[in-house]
């Protein structure tokens, strides 16, 4: 398994050395620049900013500048954020999307197995219904209807937990649930309708005839294998998640990467979204190989030869 990690890593380097130059080189197509805003600065200016920040070279040279500063660990300089270089924002904002799409996708398996290994033994019933009801609620309804609902409610109506801010584990509640919904949905809809389909398979119809339990029958046997579909679906979830949470950070004023990312598109902050795109690259390479090695343990038929 270890050396299967190795060879998927190894092979990851060009994926990811491609997606580098795809995003540098259409950053520098898109119009406008860095130092454009409502105030236009003067040529001088304009012209040494350009060249203390190398924007003045050619296009292949920067590329090259770019590579060998990220080999070093170095994203650079931010041009929005002057007093900070944009290491030191992604170290501010990942922990904070971190806890808060960790969190959340910790809820969507949690619950989300939970309803939908329910909902199938329980199929065509009243329980069944009303999960996929209440699934299919959470999924139609976007985060950004979702948020400012749950802050009328439990902030402003009823006054249980802070509407905003960031420190404190309160202030983490409202964002953590309202990322969560909508991937509770989607986990359970999967898992409803794989463990159904394995309910249905030769093995578990011999466990029973056998004379398994129940609870063995299903915990052991149905839930693992039917898991393998949430698992696919987990791994570029968690990192669209942690990293493009913008719409719950926006609302309730989290420092997290996803309205750094936002904002530094918009800007045409060069450095910030580049940091933030070989940050959510990297993270895909690496809960795609977690997930891979997670079918080994669920599925004793997969094999890393």
């Amino acid at each position: 398994m270890l050396s299967y990690a190795v060879r998927r890593l190894l092979t990851a380097i060009p994926t990811l050395f491609v997606i580098i130059a795809v995003a540098f080189f259409m950053m520098r197509a898109a119009p406008g620049g860095p130092f454009d805003g409502e105030r236009q600065l003067p040529e001088a200016i304009e012209r040494n900013l350009r060249a203390h920040y190398h924007l003045d070279e050619p296009l292949v040279m920067q590329f090259g500048r770019y590579l060998g500063n990220i080999l070093q660990g170095d994203f650079g300089p931010s041009f929005k954020y002057r007093d900070f270089t944009v290491n030191e924002l992604l170290e501010a904002g990942f922990p904070v999307s971190l806890q808060i799409g960790g969190t959340a996708i910790l809820l969507a398996v949690l619950i989300g197995t939970t309803a939908g290994a329910i909902a199938a033994l329980r199929q065509n019933s009243a329980i069944d219904y009303s999960v996929m009801a209440v699934a299919m609620t959470g999924i139609t309804i976007p985060n950004f209807v979702v948020a400012p609902f749950l802050t009328l409610v439990l902030g402003v109506y009823l006054s249980v937990l802070p509407v905003g801010g960031w420190g404190s584990l309160q202030q983490a509640i409202l964002p953590t649930v309202a990322l969560a919904l909508p991937q509770i949905a989607y986990v359970s809809r999967l898992t409803r309708a794989s463990m159904i389909e394995v309910l249905h398979t030769n093995y578990i119809r011999t466990a029973r005839a056998k004379g398994l339990p129940e609870h063995v029958t299903i915990t052991r046997h149905a839930l693992k294998a039917a898991l393998l579909p949430v698992v696919s679906y987990l791994g570029p979830a968690t990192a669209a998640v942690i990293t493009g949470s913008v719409v719950i950070e926006t609302i309730f004023g989290i420092p997290g990467i996803g309205r750094y990312f936002v904002q530094a598109a918009l800007n045409r902050d060069y450095t910030l979204v580049m940091g933030v795109v070989v940050l959510y690259a990297s993270l895909i390479i690496l809960l795609n190989l977690c997930v891979d090695l997670i079918y080994g343990y669920l599925d004793p038929k997969v094999r890393y030869d």
